[in-house]
């Protein structure tokens, strides 16, 4: 009963419910043999596939038996670490959420009902978050607190910390009390920011809220999303001073939507791990804004920010490329490990920018630095960059990448969240490679003091 067919090699079902005895073994860790002796155990049922050629097996049943038998994650290629998940796939210079292009999903489709497709597998045309009062007011009361010097990122740490604190059902992991807190969340870490120019920390209430004449909620507005109620809307005021306009309203939804994930990077990974150790949703959102502080991840744009700044103040992007290489530092906004051409998401924000006519001397500012440092070797632009764009051609402060970043990765977290909750507790336990010196080795002595 070993012997595959070429109908273990396809999904025999459409829904997805069936896997064939490869995916099966594949899910859990396990060789094509060890699946059919888990059936002769009684521990898994099968069925012949379509035409009676080789069997299939039902999903639901398989990741049961992985939880209870200690699932075994896949070594990748590079022999780096690799997880399972079904939230992102990023393959060809191109990127999707669940099987859908993410790029299509974010220019049609606002940052909520990408999140909610993220987090359930639906579209919910229309949906909005919204946090309790109390939530809200707690948050704001702990940023309030901080020193003025502080940075978006060390607000929004702070607010996630309140908003736990005044959610006594945190610690319920079922699903549904996972994501009515993600949707209470995310609109309460935005509305813990202060307005800019201002110190008051509110904000959404100095926009206005009200659906604009002939969008409806869900529907498109031209060049992007709907926009006219929903997260940008109240992000704005946040970033600038600047009054909004549907184009640029747009350009920050749909950023928002596209930096919702990717895949496991650095903070995404943490998430997880926190998920691993059973970490309620808010401590696991404490542990991606963490990791996302650091340069060569959220906080990359702002570094792009400053360089575009610089190019529109020297006139050119050659002698502000030439300052960085002198220096030895990388010149920000451009490359991406997992790209071999322009960064898709930055492709899109591009188009978008090209639609604001106040973004051209920022958008024509990345494009001179890309051509310059294209004389040498090609870099392709990657989101930061175009983020810089976003933020500089609206008069926003350089940090105001990283806040979009936070707020809109945080969606995703909780996404990776979810998924960690229906897998063994504690997996991610990697060992250590011991390289100190060998035991035993005596008591160290005490060094006496000055």
């Amino acid at each position: 009963m070993t012997e595959r067919s070429e109908a273990d090699e396809q999904r025999p079902d459409a829904g997805g419910q069936r896997l064939t005895t490869r995916e099966t073994a594949e899910r859990l860790g396990v060789k094509p043999e060890t699946v059919y002796a888990y059936v002769s155990r009684g521990q898994l049922s099968s069925s012949r596939a379509p035409g009676g050629r080789g069997s299939t097996f039902d999903a639901a049943e398989v990741e049961a038996l992985a939880r209870r038998t200690g699932r075994r994650e896949p070594p990748s290629a590079t022999g780096e670490p690799a997880v399972r998940t079904g939230i992102t796939l990023i393959a060809d210079d191109r990127y999707y959420f669940r099987g859908v292009d993410a790029t299509e999903l974010a220019t049609r489709h606002t940052y909520e009902e990408v999140a909610e497709w993220l987090w359930t597998g639906e579209l919910r045309p229309g949906v909005r978050f919204t946090a309790p009062a109390q939530t809200v007011a707690a948050a704001r009361r702990a940023v309030g607190a901080l020193p003025v010097h502080c940075g978006s990122t060390d607000r929004l740490r702070v607010a996630v910390v309140a908003a736990a604190a005044a959610d006594p059902l945190r610690f319920d992991l079922s699903r549904e009390a996972v994501l009515g807190g993600a949707r209470s969340l995310i609109p309460a870490l935005v509305a813990a920011l202060p307005t800019a120019g201002g110190d008051d920390g509110a904000g959404a209430h100095d926009v206005d809220l009200s659906p604009d004449p002939g969008y409806g909620a869900g529907a498109a507005a031209p060049g992007g999303p709907a926009t006219a109620v929903g997260l940008a809307r109240q992000l704005w005021p946040k970033l600038t001073a600047r009054k909004p306009d549907e184009p640029s309203l747009a350009a920050l939804d749909t950023a928002l939507a596209l930096l919702i994930d990717h895949d496991l990077a650095a903070s995404t990974l943490a998430a997880r791990v926190a998920a691993s150790a059973r970490a309620h949703p808010y401590a696991v959102v404490s542990a991606g804004l963490g990791v996302l502080e650091g340069p060569l991840h959220g906080a990359a744009s702002g570094l792009a920010h400053r360089m575009l700044a610089e190019v529109l103040e020297r006139g050119g992007a050659a002698p502000v490329v030439a300052d960085h290489l002198r220096a030895g530092r990388r010149v920000p906004g451009l490359g991406h490990r997992l790209y071999t051409g322009e960064d898709p998401r930055a492709r899109t924000l591009f188009d978008l920018l090209a639609r604001i006519p106040q973004a051209g001397p920022a958008l024509a500012a990345a494009r001179d630095v890309v051509a310059t440092t294209a004389r040498d070797r090609t870099l392709h632009a990657n989101v930061d960059l175009a983020l810089a764009v976003l933020s500089v051609a609206s008069d926003m402060p350089a940090e105001a990448g990283e806040t979009v970043f936070a707020i809109a990765r945080t969606a995703g977290w909780i996404a990776h969240a979810l998924e960690e909750y229906g897998e063994r507790p504690l997996r991610m336990r990697p060992s250590g490679h011991y390289t100190g010196p060998r035991p035993p080795q005596p008591l160290p002595s005490l060094t006496p003091c000055d």
